[in-house]
């Protein structure tokens, strides 16, 4: 057995990773492919109150049980199952339920801060960074918390000028030289889509 191909896909908050994640998943057979989010690790917050849980930096790394997050992969990537958390956006802690995911020939990491991680960078065979204009990220990052994380628009803007721009500019940005990609303009940009899928491929090719 050929060890899975571990892909991780980053970039700012709204600059199109899911979009692109999505559109490599549907192009590979799904018994072969499974998508991680690193969000679903935040860390559990269950021995703060909800008032303090909102104060919590969430585009910081130390918000991140990296720990836990490379164990699962560690084991993925060895032919074990694991137990993936389920983070509640709106109550910002972990449920108490989780998610059985088992391992596939292909594995697709998506976070913000996947490759400012040593340790995560250090396991993924394809690193690929989408690099999308602040003002697009921004408008993007608004729509989808209002819509499906509850929020307000005060608190979204709030959010974003407090803590994720400075996070994007101290952390995200700069994790871009270790990208062996960069897919300018998010989801959007089906060639560079198509050639990372045409690499995958390959890669499942010469792994039979």
């Amino acid at each position: 057995m050929h060890s899975p191909i571990l892909i991780g896909i980053t970039g700012g908050t709204g600059s199109g990773k899911s979009t692109v994640s999505k559109e490599i998943f549907k192009t590979i057979p799904q018994n072969d492919i499974v998508i991680i989010e690193q969000d679903s690790y935040y860390k559990d917050q269950s021995n703060l109150s909800y008032e303090e849980r909102i104060k919590t930096n969430y585009d910081h790394p130390s918000a991140f049980d990296n720990v836990l997050l490379v164990e699962h992969l560690k084991k993925l990537t060895s032919g074990q199952p694991i137990e993936k958390p389920i983070y509640d956006f709106e109550q910002h802690n972990r449920k108490k339920e989780t998610i059985k995911v088992e391992p596939k020939k292909i594995i697709i990491l998506e976070g913000i801060l996947i490759l400012f991680e040593k340790e995560i960078r250090d396991l993924l065979d394809i690193k690929v960074f989408v690099d999308t204009d602040s003002d697009v990220r921004v408008i993007r990052r608004i729509l989808r918390d209002i819509k499906e994380r509850g929020r307000t628009l005060d608190s979204v803007i709030l959010q974003y000028m407090e803590t994720v721009r400075p996070a994007h500019l101290q952390f995200i940005d700069p994790s871009k030289r270790y990208a062996d990609i960069i897919i300018p303009e998010g989801g959007y940009n089906k060639v560079a889509i198509d050639l990372i899928v045409q690499k995958i491929k390959s890669i499942l090719y010469e792994n039979k």
